[in-house]
């Protein structure tokens, strides 16, 4: 069983999902621009990822550009970024038990196997 982290306006969101539906892989999709996740679910995400809140900040996004580009912040303090804009969060996010990995390119996913 997969979880996805996805924004459905996004085209390698659509891709990772549509690449597991096409190797038949039963999954859970998470609009988490709808269902923002907690500073805990991030931090869970975070460890499976093995990468620190920076990480998966998306640097081209006007908020980050506007308010964040440039500033020094301690990974409690990226959270709770992402947690207040989880627009800035990268996606797709793909979780297979205690792995996971960006899905960028949604190749990624098979690393996850």
């Amino acid at each position: 069983m997969y979880t996805v982290y996805h924004n459905p306006r996004c085209t390698k969101s659509r891709e990772a999902l549509a690449l597991l539906q096409e190797k038949g892989c039963q999954f859970e999709v998470i609009e988490y621009l709808k269902i923002t996740p907690k500073a805990d679910e991030l931090k869970l995400v975070l460890m499976k990822l093995n990468m620190k809140p920076e990480q998966i900040v998306r640097k081209g996004e006007q908020i980050f550009k506007q308010k964040l580009k440039g500033l020094k912040l301690s990974d409690d303090e990226w959270i709770k970024v992402l947690v207040e804009h989880p627009i800035l969060i990268e996606r797709p996010i793909v979780i297979k038990g205690n792995r996971a990995v960006i899905a960028r390119p949604c190749s990624n996913i098979e690393l996850l196997a």
